[in-house]
């Protein structure tokens, strides 16, 4: 098997969970790359849906009717030989995180939360589905759980380069189709 010929029963998709600023943006690209596949960003998903930017989104619906929004629409995801990076508030929906869990193996994008802070900063326009009165670190910590719960991997981002851990990622994934 050469290094690009990940083939997994009926095809299947890689989830990418983590809060925001873990690199799931970043490392979707490379990782799908490594694998020969397409990636896609499901706060892309939501904003074609909503034909606005996420920010808005959520302004617009508040962050329960957000996360409801998001649940649905990301319940109904179709995809194959993709890399997904989710929303960081996808966890909380449970219909969408069981339908990722069915396209494939989901990977938990770790990273302590002073990294979190600093590359986060306040999350201002990074449609962030936080709570008006909640601090990002309280957030952080109500996250941290739901990730845990999901993931069938994890890795440190903020211990590895990006490169790094889209390696980790591929060795992982040819690990459990041996």
């Amino acid at each position: 098997m050469s290094d690009r010929e990940l083939v997994f029963s009926d095809g299947c998709a890689v989830s990418l969970i983590g809060m925001a600023g873990a690199g799931k943006s970043t490392l979707a690209p490379l990782l799908a790359a490594k694998l020969d596949w397409q990636f896609i960003d499901t706060d892309q998903v939501v904003e074609s849906f909503y034909g606005k930017p996420l920010q808005d989104i959520v302004d617009y619906l508040g962050l329960a009717d957000f996360r409801k929004a998001e649940e649905e629409i990301l319940s109904t995801l179709g995809v194959l030989r993709t890399v997904v990076s989710t929303g960081g508030s996808v966890v909380y929906g449970e219909k969408a995180m069981e339908r990722l869990k069915s396209l494939g193996p989901v990977v938990y994008l770790r990273m302590e939360c002073k990294t979190c802070l600093q590359r986060v900063g306040e999350g201002y326009g990074r449609g962030l589905a936080i709570k008006p009165d909640q601090s990002l670190e309280s957030l952080y910590n109500e996250r941290v759980p739901l990730y845990a719960r999901y993931a069938d991997f994890t890795v440190d981002t903020d211990k590895f380069s990006s490169d790094e851990c889209a390696e980790k990622i591929f060795q992982w994934l040819k690990s459990i189709q041996e």
